[in-house]
């Protein structure tokens, strides 16, 4: 009987809270023959996503096992030390250690993957900070340097790591010397409420944001690495021909690059053509993508994304950046386009907005690629990582 355990540490949106629960989904179904499961949450939404056979570990978070962190960390004392000390100290890595689990899976960049004495499997998402510094997001304010510490020590600690494509696991060689053998890639999935819907759900959506009837779509964060501003060019282009286009845009409104979009819009006077819904509640996600005329996401980082999973599990047609791991991922299911071109996301625009035939086929093409690599297939691998690393 192997006995695992997963920290459950994200709040609910976003593409590391979906990740997790991805991860989550796969852990429930292993056999309980052959697996005992202890889940170690955060935060109280989890609960909910447990069955009743899992073991549930709350850990408290408390000022100070907070402070105990940062002080060591502004210090700089060696994590060797803090590892063979810290479960005296902390509260939260006693309450971790004392399960003796044979593994714990951290899927969401848990400092517990390194600052805690455990059979850890990491995660490393991206290195956007070390591939493209010039992202603010990814190089100020401190975030470069936590980024390496943090990514640097998880390789270095844990049992193993996991990321999300083979341009992610070469990046990741490559910039620590992490060792292969212990780099597994495990592709995204979509989230599991992708997978189902109905066309009533997508009136009762269509009427609650007075969608358009024909539109192209992009649900990202306003983070400069998301290049709305590109694609807000291209749109106002593609107006001198096709003066009907519109694009919706989905993000919460708390970054400053949301500010920075919408007077762009207003200086193009493109206010009729590009509709900003602001946060939308996972639960209608499924139904945009439904209805949209395609995903149109020319963001600079990768290796590898979600979005594109969604709209292939609900039949959108997809264009999107020729960057790093995407062409693995979306093979021929996808238009693919030079985020710094202007030129070439028209072009797909233009392409996706006059031809239903080929939208039909990259509709067909990305059921398919949704039907070839999805929960199953992500939980056998899962499965079989785990099992290696053991």
């Amino acid at each position: 009987m192997k006995r695992l355990g997963v920290m459950l540490s994200w709040e609910s949106g976003g593409g590391t809270f979906q990740y997790t629960q991805a991860i989550l989904s796969a852990l429930l179904a292993l056999p309980r023959s052959e697996y005992t499961l202890v889940a170690a949450v955060t935060q109280p939404l989890w609960i909910e996503h447990i069955d009743a056979e899992v073991r549930v570990v709350r850990l408290r978070d408390t000022q100070w096992n907070r402070t105990l962190n940062r002080a060591w960390a502004f210090l700089g004392l060696p994590i060797a030390l803090w590892r063979r000390t810290v479960a005296r100290l902390d509260s939260d890595v006693r309450a971790l250690v004392s399960e003796s689990c044979d593994l714990w899976l951290f899927p969401g960049n848990e400092r517990f993957s390194f600052r805690a004495p455990l059979p850890a499997l990491g995660t490393v998402h991206d290195l956007m900070h070390r591939y493209e510094p010039q992202f603010p997001e990814v190089s100020e304010g401190g975030e470069y340097e936590t980024r390496e510490f943090h990514f640097g020590e998880t390789v270095r600690w844990s049992r193993g790591v996991i990321v999300d494509s083979n341009v992610g696991k070469r990046q990741l060689v490559e910039s620590y010397r992490a060792d292969p053998e212990k780099v597994f890639v495990l592709p995204y999935i979509a989230p599991m409420y992708f997978y189902s819907g109905t066309s009533a759900e997508s009136d009762g959506v269509a009427h609650r944001y007075s969608l358009p009837g024909k539109f192209f779509f992009y649900p990202a964060q306003f983070f400069q690495h998301k290049n709305h501003a590109s694609l807000v060019l291209a749109i106002d282009r593609m107006r001198e021909s096709h003066p009907d286009v519109r694009l919706v845009l989905v993000g919460a409104k708390n970054r400053n690059s949301h500010d920075e979009v919408q007077a762009l819009v207003r200086q193009l006077k493109l206010t009729e053509n590009v509709l900003f819904l602001g946060y939308v509640p996972d639960s209608d996600m499924p139904a945009l993508y439904r209805l949209a005329r395609a995903l149109v996401m020319p963001t600079y980082f990768g290796p590898t994304n979600i979005p594109q999973l969604e709209a292939f599990a609900t039949g959108c047609p997809v264009a999107t950046s020729r960057i790093y791991g995407i062409p693995e991922q979306v093979g021929d299911a996808a238009l693919l386009f030079d985020p710094a071109s202007i030129d070439e996301i028209h072009e797909c625009l233009v392409k996706l907005w006059t031809d239903d035939a080929l939208c039909a086929e990259l509709a067909r093409k990305g059921r398919d690629q949704a039907a070839r690599w999805g929960p199953p297939q992500f939980a056998a691998r899962l499965r079989e990582i785990i099992d290696t690393v053991i």
